[in-house]
């Protein structure tokens, strides 16, 4: 199928109010596009806050029954979930108009521009958001299409997850859970890490090569990650948080007091209004392509230090009563280590809540989330969990969150199940000290933003 993304003028979007497929929409609209969509949760008298903010792009929004698409429409969208036997997909085959994947379309934009493609299994939304803002104290007027929203862009209005830039450079999200990476070829692909999640190591290995291979220009890594180090094409262009790693940019003296990080990048100290060690590596990837691009680093310290951070990535609801109430995305055994300890420098306590995703992620990664959570807790912290989130389809459900607990408390962790999650609080009050963290953990949820919310108000 050969699509022109210059000629095509006219947009709808199949499933428009996924992150994903939002993000694209609002940067072809800002691209001066005629873009629609629809959506299941578009429905009449019902208020939706996504809809609100595409409307306020220009972006006309449907409810998911075909009437938003005519003969006018060159080309449809459908995210991953979208299938064929869908009747808006149907209606637009009878109209003969050609039908794309999300991922198809993100790889036809990436080669209009100048574009650095962020791939790894952990870290791509907060990196790219983090680079998007050092090109553009830069002044060199990015554009972004990401997988979660900047705080930046929130507060003007808008959902937060793109723009669309007036520049050469476009900063994408390059996924490889569902294999989509392997699609573009960007001027500079930048590898974070691979850890299991999706998919096994060696499955993973050889599409983060397939990327690699696929990379225009530059090919950076994070060589104090030993199986991102492999993919590496010159240690020069590579960052790392050793001197041994032989990287050109080394970061190091990390310390965090509260909310705020402190560290060097070749001897430029930086500052992060962010907590974790892993946000000091995101910063540092961030950096180094950024650096590649010519972008002196005490610039790129200037940006981080005004960073705001993006949408459930370790966001501060606020303290009460002696608890800080944080909500993050975190959802691979990774990520949940490296949030647990992000929250450890803040008060002696962590009272860590986990809603895991899926029974068959949850049954892959099974062993991997109880070797990472356990080592991580310390003494007093304690990790609670309630039942798996589930989307819906044929899956077995033949796991639950409460077999993970049984294999923590096995590994001598402070592990607790609370089957459902409305009943956490008053579960947990009894754990509270006068200085806790209560960080709250889960992914692909979309109810988890207004749990968050409902706990903070009666915390």
């Amino acid at each position: 199928m050969n699509i022109n993304i210059n000629t095509t003028d006219n947009f709808f979007f199949i499933g428009i109010a996924g992150t994903g497929m939002s993000a694209i929409a609002q940067y072809l609209a800002g691209s001066g596009k005629k873009v629609s969509g629809s959506d299941r949760y578009f429905v009449a008298g019902a208020v939706n806050d996504t809809r609100i903010k595409l409307e306020a792009e220009g972006i006309r929004c449907f409810a998911q029954d075909g009437e938003g698409i005519d003969g006018n429409t060159q080309l449809v969208v459908v995210s991953a979930a979208v299938e064929d036997t869908v009747p808006e997909v149907q209606k637009a085959k009878g109209l003969n108009i050609p039908v794309i994947k999300r991922s198809e379309l993100l790889a036809l934009i990436a080669a209009t521009r100048k574009t650095i493609a962020v791939g790894g299994t952990s870290g791509k939304s907060t990196t790219s958001a983090m680079l998007f803002d050092i090109l553009t104290r830069a002044g060199l007027e990015p554009g972004i299409i990401s997988g979660a929203g900047l705080v930046s862009l929130i507060k003007k209005g808008k959902i937060g997850n793109a723009a669309t830039g007036k520049g050469e450079w476009l900063v994408i999200e390059a996924d490889e859970s569902d294999g989509s990476i392997v699609q573009y070829k960007a001027e500079i692909g930048l590898l974070l890490n691979v850890d299991k999640d999706h998919k096994e190591i060696d499955v993973l290995m050889d599409i983060f090569d397939v990327f690699k291979r696929n990379t225009r220009k530059a090919f950076i890594v994070n060589r104090s990650h030993p199986l991102a180090a492999k993919l590496s094409g010159n240690a020069r262009l590579d960052f790392g948080m050793e001197e041994a790693t032989g990287a050109g940019l080394i970061a190091g003296g990390f310390e965090q007091k509260g909310l705020v990080s402190t560290f060097y990048v070749n001897n430029i100290p930086f500052t992060l209004n962010v907590v974790g060690r892993h946000n000091m590596e995101n910063a540092l990837a961030a950096t180094a392509v950024a650096s590649f691009i010519g972008v002196p680093l005490q610039v790129c310290a200037n940006a981080l230090r005004n960073y705001e951070g993006i949408y459930r990535r370790h966001q501060v609801l606020g303290k009460k009563h002696g608890v800080w109430l944080i909500d993050d995305y975190a959802h691979n055994p990774a990520k949940c280590a490296a949030s647990i300890a992000a929250c450890q420098p803040i008060a002696p306590k962590v009272i860590a809540w986990f809603q895991p995703h899926g029974y068959g992620p949850t049954r892959f990664l099974r062993h991997d989330f109880v070797t990472e959570i356990a080592a991580v807790l310390r003494a007093g912290d304690e990790i609670w969990m309630s039942e798996i989130f589930y989307a819906g389809g044929t899956a077995e459900k033949n796991i639950s969150a409460g077999d993970l607990v049984q294999d923590l408390k096995k590994e001598g962790s402070q592990a607790f199940f609370v089957e459902n999650r409305n009943d956490l609080l008053n579960s947990v009050r009894a754990h509270f000290t006068g200085d806790c963290v209560l960080l709250l953990m889960g992914a692909r949820d979309p109810s988890l933003e207004s749990f968050a919310q409902s706990i903070w108000q009666a915390l």
